[in-house]
């Protein structure tokens, strides 16, 4: 385990790591590489990135949750104060879809925001769906099961959580696959090294996802519906209620975020339970074992890799001294492996009673779709598996060139 590939190199004296995110080996499994981090050096200055890191899962426990450090910073300095640059003009539409995102905004807006949209996903709000669910699932594999193959992610993980999450918010869920083409440009904006290309369709994506988005609000504000849209825009939260603005970064970030890591996480389960080999049948005998199923899968297979912070105050953490205006990263994937809490972390052991994965993350900025994701993933496993028992890999699953989010490009399945 401790052998060093050649594409990493760790100085646990400097607390420095080389590491080049877009190589196929590291981004194609990166959790032998967390590994050999907790080995040799839990917090480290990443050189390729110039910030420092951490993946001990106490200090991204405990970060997360640490008022000290927020997801912006303008709101208490100007970017001449931090010696940041001006915002891009090719990213501007981008750059404004996500002002008032719930992910990248503080209190008190965060606190007005994330009220207003609480209650819809809620667990009992969301365990409302079930049947909804179930019925999705099932026409799905109706539709492939017959033909002894499938690539799973266009077939059944696409699928699901977009429909659900556009039912739930008021979007037509005919629009799922403009959903899903516009939500994969804009998150093109969170690759390490992203490229010209990437920035001008995340910002092409973000300027069409936005003028979409204000026409139904227009729609929604003529004609309330049942639905989290309407609920957002006819409520007030002290007297307040959302401009438009907000409501457009609140939708797309709700839409996104709502589908975009339970996708990633339904391939990277069934992933990783036909290559430990164990018996489908025994990981999903019934509820509570499927809920260990899950959210073991969701500790070993995390959706989402890398969650980002500012220091709003001069702070020392692990040894390391930051200013206010310093950004540290967090990986939960890495801190969910952490062989202080997890015994053979690297192993698929549904049986675990150890800490709980921090694959959510924690604090204010707790994944607020983590109830519906779950759900969706406790109904939809299960039942593939029961559908389908012989299912098998058809080939090596290949992984996504996307290092902050971690996922499949694609699944193929045969039985």
């Amino acid at each position: 385990m401790n052998t060093m590939p050649d594409f990493l190199r760790i100085d646990p004296q400097e607390r420095t790591v080389s590491l080049d995110a877009r190589n196929p080996a590291f981004y194609g499994n990166p959790n032998a590489t967390y590994a050999l981090l907790h080995a040799h050096c839990p917090t480290f200055y990443w050189e390729e990135q110039k910030q420092w890191f951490f993946t001990g899962y106490d200090h991204v426990n405990a970060l997360l949750r640490d008022r000290r450090f927020g997801r912006q910073i303008l709101h208490i300095a100007t970017r001449e104060e931090l010696g940041l640059p001006e915002p891009l003009d090719h990213t501007r539409h981008f750059d404004a879809a996500e002002r008032h995102s719930l992910l990248e905004i503080e209190p008190p807006e965060h606190t007005r925001l994330r009220t207003l949209v609480n209650r819809a996903f809620v667990s009992r709000h969301v365990e409302k769906m079930k049947p909804e669910i179930e019925a999705l699932a099932h026409g799905l594999i109706d539709r492939f099961a017959k033909d002894g193959q499938t690539e799973l992610l266009s077939s059944f993980a696409d699928i699901i959580p977009v429909t659900m999450i556009a039912r739930m918010i008021g979007i037509p869920e005919e629009m799922g696959p403009q959903l899903l083409k516009w939500s994969h440009a804009y998150v093109g904006m969170y690759m390490f090294k992203r490229s010209l290309e990437d920035e001008v369709a995340a910002d092409h994506a973000a300027k069409e996802f936005a003028d979409y988005v204000r026409s139904v609000i227009a729609e929604r504000r003529a004609e309330p519906k049942d639905d989290l849209l309407s609920h957002m825009i006819h409520t007030e939260h002290k007297g307040q209620l959302l401009t438009d603005e907000e409501l457009v970064s609140t939708t797309i970030v709700l839409l996104n975020a709502g589908h975009e890591a339970t996708v990633h996480q339904i391939g990277n389960s069934v992933r990783v339970i036909l290559e430990s080999g164990l018996d489908t049948h025994s990981l999903f005998s019934d509820e509570k074992t499927t809920e260990r199923t899950v959210e073991e899968t969701l500790r070993i297979g995390a959706p989402v890799h890398i969650f980002q912070r500012w220091a709003l105050e001069p702070v020392e953490i692990d040894g390391v001294r930051f200013e206010r205006g310093d950004k540290v990263s967090l990986i939960l994937a890495a801190a969910n492996l952490d062989p202080q809490k997890f015994s053979d972390p690297l192993t698929f052991k549904p049986d675990r009673t150890e800490a709980p994965n921090l694959s959510f993350g924690a604090g204010i900025h707790f994944c607020i779709g983590a109830p519906l994701a779950r759900l969706e993933l406790n109904i939809v496993l299960p039942l593939l598996f029961q559908r389908l028992p012989h299912l098998k890999l058809a080939s090596q699953p290949t992984v996504k060139e996307v290092y902050h989010f971690h996922g499949l490009e694609r699944l193929d399945l045969v039985w």
